[in-house]
């Protein structure tokens, strides 16, 4: 009898690990009313914001609640790591009401600027996080999707933000991704709910 009730626990876990697995495998939709902002579409951005240098600025954004922004953290600061000499990066905070940009900034250990702006999500054309925004030195969108097709972020392969920067920072021209790279995973906006 206890193997019999210690299976049936064992099989729920498993199924609600398969299940939020499968939640969040699911693209996020799209709200009524977006307005989409393609490629080559200049991003008008703050005066604390325009690239330093002529340098591109990677705009993380990114919910505390938000269990795949919380997953993606690791590989976003690896990013950072790498190309923190050669672009700007700043995490912009999409559920400004519960948490201040100081409090994310010491929770997750970010050395690059944290600031609430939620204008910047439509700018952009994001309504999902975590998702990746590359502005180019003339202020025109580059890159927005996501980071990789894996919720850690441990497929090389499919390292679509890595990618980008690679291709921007070589000087070519805007890369054409597959749609996994450019269809929204994650929590929606502007309550990050999945």
């Amino acid at each position: 009898m206890v193997f019999g009730w210690l299976g049936v626990v064992l099989i729920a876990i498993a199924c609600l690990f398969w299940y939020n697995d499968y939640v969040y495998s699911l693209p996020t939709p799209v709200p009524t009313g977006y307005i989409k902002v393609n490629i080559g579409q200049h991003v008008k951005l703050s005066n604390a914001l325009i690239p330093e240098k002529g340098q591109p600025v990677l705009l993380h954004f990114f919910n505390p609640d938000c269990p795949c922004s919380r997953f993606n953290i690791k590989h976003f600061k690896s990013l950072v790591a790498t190309y923190g000499k050669r672009a700007n990066f700043v995490v912009v905070l999409m559920n400004d009401s519960k948490y201040t940009a100081e409090q994310v900034k010491t929770k997750f250990e970010l050395n690059v600027p944290v600031i609430n702006d939620v204008s910047l999500a439509t700018a952009c054309g994001v309504y999902s996080t975590p998702q990746a925004a590359i502005v180019d030195a003339e202020g025109k969108l580059y890159y927005r999707g996501n980071y990789n097709t894996t919720r850690y972020c441990t497929n090389t392969k499919t390292e679509f933000a890595r990618i980008a920067l690679d291709a921007l920072l070589s000087h070519q021209t805007a890369i054409n991704f597959n749609r996994l790279a450019v269809t929204a995973y994650g929590c929606s906006l502007p309550q990050c709910t999945k």
